[in-house]
């Protein structure tokens, strides 16, 4: 016996060493996804002068990765599930790469929108790694446990990497003598050197047992409710966007074909988005979550860039400028990153459900103490904590949630829908947002918003919060942990165990 239990503790230390290593390359991923998204903000300015365009062709280069990564993310997470995580990461990688090279020698306004959708690829990433974790911890006994814990590492990196990014850009771009192809190619060496690190330094996953096939009709149908929804939003943001019965059609559109992918893929028996699985009790309210949580993380942000620069003799606002709204900003990550780590470190100790209601509930908590606490720098900073404490608790849980009500062969795609629904919930509320704080403009002075247009943001922020939290009380009370330990609390249940 004593032979068989060191030899099970032999194995088990092993898998958990190779783990724990799998979670070292992909923090460093993580780091590079970052990266990306922080470094090229402070170079906007000159990529218009660089492009010859006006500030406001921007908005086309976000909107065009948005519907890209909307359109891509599914289909790469399902091919993933079916031919092995590693490999479709390491296609993502190579692709993001290719697409940042492409940048870098772009020098027109259409060659550059195409290499920045394409650049989108890089969404994937955190899904498949969350996939590549489980399957490892799963070998062990303790996938869910060991995911939970790497998310929220992984959160830190992503956002590190960001903060490392915004403040490496500009300083990168002045050693360079205003060289913007030197600076851009910073981002592209990083990702380079990334995928070679998947290449070399990650394990493939265990392929889920049974013929599987890609389901082309259903993500087909897919992809065009996607493309509806998304681009009428993204139209929504833009100056030189279809008038409002063109973006309205759109979304009809999207609803009825969102309403048609449901019905076929009941009829699939290998369906591009498993219907019945995101019907479990353990699932629905944790794809809800992301989407509310997306009002506040996505959506919010810009409104609270305006306010913080809105000047104070209106009787209300911050007065920052540029450096100053920049320092909030990074604070404001940082409760990210602090959230990430705690959750990290609770989730070993206290139950995934509780955790995921807390971070919720502090996600409310602090949009609506904005509500009479907006008047001072300190009060505002302080608020912005508690809701970025909740928030990076909750980027951090949702994939590993996902991947863990998930079956196996699903843990992929089930990942990815949180990245999906977060983003559908941020494009939303973004335009949603945007329609509030002009319609009553006249409210204001000159161009600035009226104080009842960001009262308006911060209340639905909160409700999507506390509604969020109140949704994961329909989580099953062992959901989300390692089979063993719902095994036990299900015997327990029955009263097998004293």
């Amino acid at each position: 016996m004593s032979r068989i239990s060191s030899a099970v503790g032999r194995v088990r230390t092993s898998a958990l060493g190779v783990t724990a290593g799998l979670i070292g390359w992909f923090v460093l991923v993580e780091l590079a996804s970052g990266i990306l998204q922080g470094y090229y903000v402070p170079l906007l300015p000159d990529i218009v002068g660089h492009l010859g365009i006006r500030d406001a062709d921007v908005n086309w280069f976000e909107a065009a990765q948005l519907l890209l990564s909307a359109l891509v993310l599914p289909v790469l997470a399902k091919l993933g599930d079916m031919f092995g995580h590693k490999r479709i990461l390491l296609f993502a990688a190579i692709a993001t790469a290719a697409a940042s090279w492409w940048l870098v020698f772009a020098d027109s306004f259409t060659t550059f929108l195409l290499a920045w959708a394409l650049q989108g690829f890089y969404v994937v990433w955190l899904p498949l790694e969350i996939a590549l974790i489980f399957d490892r911890g799963r070998r062990a006994s303790r996938g869910s446990s060991q995911t939970r814990r790497a998310a929220g590492l992984l959160v830190v990196g992503l956002h590190a990497g960001a903060i490392i990014g915004a403040l490496a850009a500009g300083r990168l771009f002045t050693a360079t003598g205003g060289d913007l192809k030197l600076a851009l190619a910073v981002p592209a060496i990083v990702v380079s050197a990334i995928a070679v690190v998947i290449w070399l330094g990650v394990p493939e996953s265990e392929r889920a047992g049974g013929e599987r096939r890609l389901d082309l009709r259903g993500f087909v149908i897919l992809a065009a409710a996607l493309l509806c929804v998304t681009g009428a939003l993204s139209f929504v943001r833009l100056p030189a966007g279809p008038g409002p019965v063109a973006i309205i059609a759109l979304l009809v559109a999207g609803v009825a074909l969102g309403a048609w992918f449901v019905r076929f893929e009941l009829r699939q028996p290998d369906p591009a988005i498993d219907i019945r699985v995101l019907r479990r009790p353990e699932m629905w309210p944790v794809q809800a979550t992301a989407f509310l949580v997306g009002i506040s993380l996505l959506g919010a942000q810009g409104p609270l860039a305006t306010y913080m620069g809105t000047d104070p003799a209106l009787g209300y606002g911050l007065g920052l400028d540029a450096t100053d709204r920049s320092n909030v900003i990074g604070v404001y990550l940082l409760s990210l990153i602090v959230g990430a780590v705690l959750f990290a470190v609770t989730s070993r100790r206290a139950s995934p459900r509780l955790t995921l209601i807390g971070a919720a509930a502090l996600v409310g908590i602090g949009y609506g103490l904005l509500l009479p606490l907006h008047t001072g720098l300190i009060p505002t900073l302080a608020c912005l904590i508690v809701a970025g404490l909740g928030s990076g608790a909750l980027v951090a849980a949702m994939p590993a949630a996902a991947a863990a009500a998930a079956p196996r062969g699903q843990t992929g795609v089930a990942s990815a829908l949180t990245n999906t629904t977060k983003t559908i919930g941020g494009s939303m509320s973004s335009a949603i947002f945007g329609v509030v704080l002009a319609g009553a403009a006249g409210a204001a002075v000159g161009t600035a918003a009226p104080l009842a247009g960001y009262l308006t943001v911060w209340v639905i922020c909160s409700a999507g919060g506390f509604v969020a939290a109140v949704l994961l009380f329909f989580v099953p009370k062992v959901a989300f942990a390692d089979a063993a330990e719902a095994e036990v609390a299900a015997s327990a249940a029955r009263g097998d165990v004293a």
